[in-house]
């Protein structure tokens, strides 16, 4: 992969970090000090704050958000209007008069929480996605859910707050469940079970 990456006249990418063969759309702002991987499709709209992490192979589409110490790994989709969130009990840093507020802005880590998207996941449209959580690979996070709690490998969350309505395989179809402690995906054919970190594929 050796094209140089895409950027619209009317975008305004001020990092240098952003991967071969990946395009950045109309209107869409990547501040300097956000990566953004190899062969990412960013849609219109969206704003990469500085210290962001986009893997390669992702798609962001229109609208999205994405903060500082939000990690979204390798082929994850992250559905339009989904807003990530990275400060558990948010006040302006700008209120002086809490002496409260002042102390807890004069230091990042008093504040900021990490953010991860697993490989493969799938955030719905309109999502939220409150602070210092993970998203399992290939999981998929219903459209408008509110997601307070973390999300395991292959689960199919929905709702507000969002829980686990089902599971999902690494194509995204919701499995079927042919036996007590067994999934199958009726479009690919594989098989999963329960293990010690939640959903696995059984290699054939």
């Amino acid at each position: 992969m050796t094209a140089d990456p895409y950027v619209h006249p009317q975008a305004l990418c001020e990092s240098g970090d952003v991967g071969p063969a990946s395009r950045i759309w109309a209107f869409a702002h990547i501040m300097e000090g956000a990566h953004v991987g190899a062969d990412c499709n960013i849609g219109g709209h969206v704003f990469v704050e500085d210290g962001a992490w986009i893997g390669d192979g992702v798609t962001v589409k229109n609208m999205v958000m994405v903060w500082k110490r939000i990690r979204i790994e390798d082929g994850a989709f992250i559905g339009p209007g989904v807003v990530f969130t990275n400060d558990r009990y948010a006040r302006s840093a700008r209120l002086k008069d809490v002496p409260a507020i002042t102390r807890r802005y004069a230091a990042e880590a008093n504040w900021i929480l990490d953010t991860c998207v697993g490989a493969g996941a799938t955030i719905g449209a309109g999502a939220v996605i409150l602070p210092g959580l993970t998203i399992g690979r290939f999981a998929t996070v219903g459209a408008g859910a509110v997601v307070t709690a973390p999300v395991g490998a292959h689960e199919l969350v929905t709702g507000n707050p969002a829980r686990r309505t089902g599971y999902v395989g690494r194509c995204g179809v919701p499995l079927e469940q042919p036996e007590p402690d067994g999934w199958r995906c009726p479009e690919s054919g594989e098989r999963y079970r329960l293990g010690r970190q939640g959903l696995e594929r059984v290699e054939d």
